[in-house]
């Protein structure tokens, strides 16, 4: 449902729900989006069918080669693997409302047997791209926490490049957070024997009769030749003063 127009008297309110993102500036984005747009490269949409007009909407789909580093250390998507994303561009007064979903091939490592899983996420996302040269009085009026942000200057707004937007950060950013922390092969993946790293998995039996940490057992062995070298000095110091009591 397209959005009202807001008079000239009162700034445009948001719609129910909907709250816009607030980044903080990281190392190196700034140039990065200072950067002049290429409408050629996957990742850049082009707005002008939209115009300036409210409630003008499009929806664009479009299949694209992940960029590199998508993803944590764990598991991520493979550079190249295909993303499908799904957009709605929708013109207010402010700029352009990007919402959107993205799914993509994951893969990584289960962080309890380090065996290798291939999984898959679907990271949904809402975004404005606002004009350069909007009105201040057209923007959204933000409350609480927003305006707290705001008022510090750490937020981070996206704008557009004439008609062009370039949707890499937000995916990327969408991406990340619906990533798991903690990905595992399967739920009740028992992971590693603690003491020969053997994957209990393949062998749910498996166990050690005597529990020795391998990290402890050469000390052990040592520990056992002081000893057995201790018992031989003190059974010949024990010999020799028999030896002088007999006399």
């Amino acid at each position: 449902m397209p959005w009202p127009r807001s008079d000239s008297r009162a700034p445009e309110q948001r719609p129910s729900g909907h709250r816009r993102s607030r980044r903080k500036a990281l190392p190196g984005k700034q140039e990065a989006l200072k950067t002049p747009l290429d409408h050629r490269a996957p990742l850049v949409f082009d707005t002008r069918e939209l115009g300036r007009r409210p409630g003008a909407l499009k929806r664009v789909s479009r299949t694209v080669e992940a960029p590199k580093d998508l993803g944590i250390e764990v598991i991520g998507v493979p550079e190249g693997a295909p993303v499908e994303i799904d957009l709605r561009m929708e013109s207010v007064m402010e700029g352009v409302l990007v919402t959107g979903t993205a799914r993509a091939p994951l893969s990584g490592e289960c962080v309890r047997c380090l065996e290798p899983l291939e999984q898959s996420c679907e990271a949904e996302f809402q975004e404005m791209f606002s004009y350069p040269d909007a009105d201040d009085r057209s923007r959204f009026a933000d409350t609480g926490d927003d305006a707290e942000d705001e008022d510090s200057g750490e937020d981070e707004m996206l704008f557009l490049e004439g008609d062009l937007f370039d949707l890499e950060p937000v995916l990327r950013d969408a991406v990340v957070l619906s990533l798991p922390m903690q990905p595992v092969c399967q739920e009740d993946c028992p992971g590693l024997c603690t003491e020969c790293g053997a994957r209990l998995a393949d062998d749910p039996d498996h166990q050690h009769d005597d529990a020795v940490d391998i990290r402890w057992a050469a000390l052990q062995g040592l520990a056992g030749t002081i000893r057995d070298g201790e018992k031989d000095n003190h059974e010949g110091v024990r010999e020799d003063a028999d030896e002088k009591q007999e006399k």
